[in-house]
């Protein structure tokens, strides 16, 4: 299977605008994003699409690739759609730009469920790891996610999902890492489908697949990155760097 790394970038985000072309150590989120992606070595190609010629300008200008996009798309996965139109491989992986700490590891785990027997059937995948501190699952800044027996995705909430009306039963809680695997046409299918009710509600564009009758399977990893949504975010990137 031929892969290929997206890397959705938009300048203006709402939390923290400008936070990929903020400094961290001597290089910038992004940069870092797009370095940590090739290093993996698990993919053919990497990408940066992006709505701003500052960020082009920074990937182009230190060796990397760069494509630039509409500025409106909603979402991240709406944007690398419209760049993996024009090109070729059989999977697309949504890396975000404001995980500087990409490893090879989860990314190795997130494609191997295309693989084999049942791997035919999955059309896209994501990540997740077990949160165990109380004060993380009941932040809404945290996506949560409940599977079934099989791994696929049964819901995603900024909530705490399960409630644990039961205390006594050992409930695993999980954060959705916001990395995705596409099929190709399963990313090209995903613009045309109107937004949905519980994406519009939760502001998680994955639930779109859930809301279309599209199963998500999910990979259980033990990455603990820094995903930089804050300025905070940013300092804690640092001192882990």
């Amino acid at each position: 299977m031929k892969k290929v790394a997206l890397i959705p970038a938009r300048y203006g985000a709402t939390r923290f605008p400008g936070k990929l072309m903020a400094q961290l150590g001597n290089k910038s989120v992004i940069l870092r994003t797009y370095e940590s992606a090739v290093k993996t070595g698990v993919f053919d190609e990497v990408a940066v699409v992006c709505d701003s010629e500052i960020i082009f300008d920074e990937i182009t200008r230190n060796g990397g690739k760069a494509i630039m996009s509409r500025q409106e798309h909603v979402c991240g996965t709406d944007r690398i759609a419209e760049a993996a139109e024009n090109l070729d491989a059989d999977i697309f992986v949504n890396v975000q730009g404001d995980e500087p700490f990409t490893q090879k590891e989860p990314l190795e785990k997130l494609l191997q469920v295309f693989e084999g027997a049942g791997g035919q059937q999955v059309q896209v995948a994501s990540l997740m790891q077990v949160l165990t501190d109380w004060k993380s699952i009941e932040d809404p800044n945290y996506v949560k996610v409940a599977v079934d027996k099989h791994f696929n995705a049964l819901f995603f909430s900024r909530s705490v999902i399960p409630y644990p009306r039961e205390k006594n039963i050992g409930t695993v809680y999980y954060e959705h890492i916001g990395i995705y695997a596409f099929r190709k046409q399963t990313l090209l299918n995903f613009p045309k489908m109107p937004m949905t009710p519980l994406e519009a509600a939760e502001k998680i564009e994955c639930l779109r697949f859930l809301e279309n009758g599209i199963p998500m399977k999910m990979a259980v990893t033990e990455y603990m990155g820094v995903e930089i949504d804050t300025p905070e975010d940013l300092e804690k990137a640092s001192r882990l760097l």
